[in-house]
């Protein structure tokens, strides 16, 4: 049977004009000077945070990368992918309902569990696939369930929330006094849910983990820590920010990615035997998704155990980002203080936060992307560096160069 073709006489006479619709829709960004245009990279094993851009033609240096740690090049993670992919094979086969579960994700989920002392664990294909399908079904099995999020909170807790069509609060960001005020608000005996990340990607700061967890137990709350941008880089194996402050056995459920410091791809949570049964049993996000590869798997594995046992990449880390904010903070660059590995410099403006980053690059051959709505509010618009043990000092000054001339040339405010 021939397909129906919706000809321009037939637009006409209804009135509708989806093409239209979807031009309008991506002009209205334009309008706002916040569309975005991906930097086609080519990425080189073993020339990390170097790339090719295919939009100069030339090597960039990359400051804007969340393989915190370069592991997405190392060589224990590389040789475990190659040697599952040899042994193997490329696919999951399906969900892990239908098509049974391959034993190398079976270990990375016990890996997982020990790494955060936890019952069990569960991955998903994604952090925001996590985050979505496990806060949704939290929120359906617990009846008449309350949550209370961050104001900063990610957008995938936020969809993750709405789905799961509960009442909720959004206390301010890193407020534990807005927080308790909230708590208070509800009965005792309500099911809670006190939701939060313990590194803020775009504001660079940290929560203050056990002062929440005192709240949780004082209001008979559970506990749900996204700690995405922190594993890996906190705490003397890796597990994050919850690790060094002494609260992972405090948290109800902590929620982590393999995409970042850990190099690969996938999320996950981690909790007790119970809740992770529950999860896996109950939430669409996790039935009906194929399960990641073996090889991917396996590359996790082998990026977690290294960073369970090595010290060298977390130190250097963090002596870089004390190294690189030092001189940026001897120059008038409005640099946003933190506490953290992520440094944002406001702009303040999309339209120019584009031009500033266009301009490095042209320029300087230096890629960091801006940062504008909605990934961040109306008003605030950022570059964010995120440096890694693989910058160099070289490559430090040149960036501190960089962003002087560009900001002067620009005239954009300078700090007081």
């Amino acid at each position: 049977m021939p397909l129906l073709l919706l000809d321009k006489t037939t637009e006409n006479e209804t009135g509708l004009d989806y093409e239209q619709s979807f031009a309008e829709a991506v002009s209205r960004i334009r309008a706002e000077g916040r569309y975005r245009v991906f930097n086609d990279l080519e990425r080189y094993v073993g020339t990390y945070p170097l790339a090719r851009s295919h939009i100069t033609g030339r090597d960039v240096t990359v400051w804007c990368s969340n393989d915190y740690l370069g592991m997405g090049q190392h060589y224990k993670v590389l040789a475990a992918m190659h040697d599952a992919l040899a042994r193997y094979g490329a696919g999951a086969g399906g969900t892990r309902n239908i098509s049974g579960t391959h034993h190398a994700v079976v270990e990375l989920e016990r890996l997982l569990a020990g790494l955060h002392r936890k019952e069990a664990a569960l991955v998903f294909t994604s952090g925001y696939v996590a985050n979505d399908a496990t806060l949704a079904t939290l929120c359906s099995v617990l009846p008449d369930c309350v949550v209370f999020s961050d104001e900063c909170n990610h957008a995938s807790i936020i969809h993750g929330i709405r789905h799961g069509k509960c009442e909720k609060h959004i206390f301010r960001h890193n407020d534990p006094e807005h927080l308790e005020e909230l708590l208070k608000s509800v009965d005792i005996r309500c099911p809670k849910i006190i939701v939060f990340e313990s590194v803020y990607s775009m504001e660079g700061d940290i929560a203050p983990i056990n002062t929440y967890c005192d709240l949780a137990e004082k209001y008979n709350a559970i506990t749900y820590l996204d700690e995405v941008h922190a594993v890996g880089m906190y705490g003397p194996r890796g597990a994050g920010v919850a690790e060094r402050d002494g609260a992972m056995e405090r948290i109800t459920l902590i929620q982590g990615t393999l995409a970042k410091a850990y190099g690969v791809m996938g999320g996950y949570i981690t909790g007790s035997s119970a809740l992770m049964d529950m999860i896996r049993s109950c939430a669409p996000g996790f039935i009906f998704t194929t399960a990641i590869p073996p090889a991917l798997a396996a590359g996790a594995s082998a990026a977690i155990q290294h960073l369970m046992e090595s010290q060298g990449e977390r130190q250097q880390l963090h002596a870089n980002v004390a190294l690189l904010k030092d001189m940026l903070y001897r120059t008038q660059i409005p640099v946003m203080h933190t506490v953290s590995h992520i440094i944002p410099l406001l702009v303040g403006d999309p339209a120019r936060c584009k031009q500033a980053s266009d301009m490095l690059l042209q320029n300087f051959d230096i890629y960091v992307q801006p940062i504008n709505f909605p990934t961040v509010p109306r008003g605030t618009e950022r570059l964010r560096i995120t440096p890694t043990p693989q910058h160099t000092r070289e490559m430090m000054v040149e960036l501190t160069r960089a962003l002087v001339w560009m900001f002067e040339r620009l005239e954009l405010k300078m700090a007081a």
